[in-house]
């Protein structure tokens, strides 16, 4: 297998800071929406990524395969609790 060499500009790089996703899917996509929310209230999508159904799968494969790793080396994630639940 080919190494796979990804190049990234600095502002990609630094990243955007997310603490809500939502996603949504037609019959050939997958749009998953990641948003900051705001402590006023609402909250600004930061990014969105559109992607095929395989894509979509694929990633859900590597996010568990790679939660089960963290978890394994830092111990389990608490599931978030909802605010109105606090």
């Amino acid at each position: 297998m080919n190494e796979l060499r990804l190049d990234i500009d600095k502002e990609t790089a630094i990243g955007r800071y997310a603490n809500l996703a939502l996603l949504a899917h037609t019959k050939n996509e997958f749009f998953l929406d990641f948003a900051a929310l705001q402590p006023q209230g609402g909250a600004i999508v930061v990014s969105r990524i559109i992607t095929s159904p395989q894509h979509a799968k694929a990633l859900l494969r590597s996010l568990a395969e790679n939660i089960a790793k963290y978890e394994e080396t830092h111990g389990p994630i608490p599931e978030p609790v909802a605010e109105n639940q606090a």
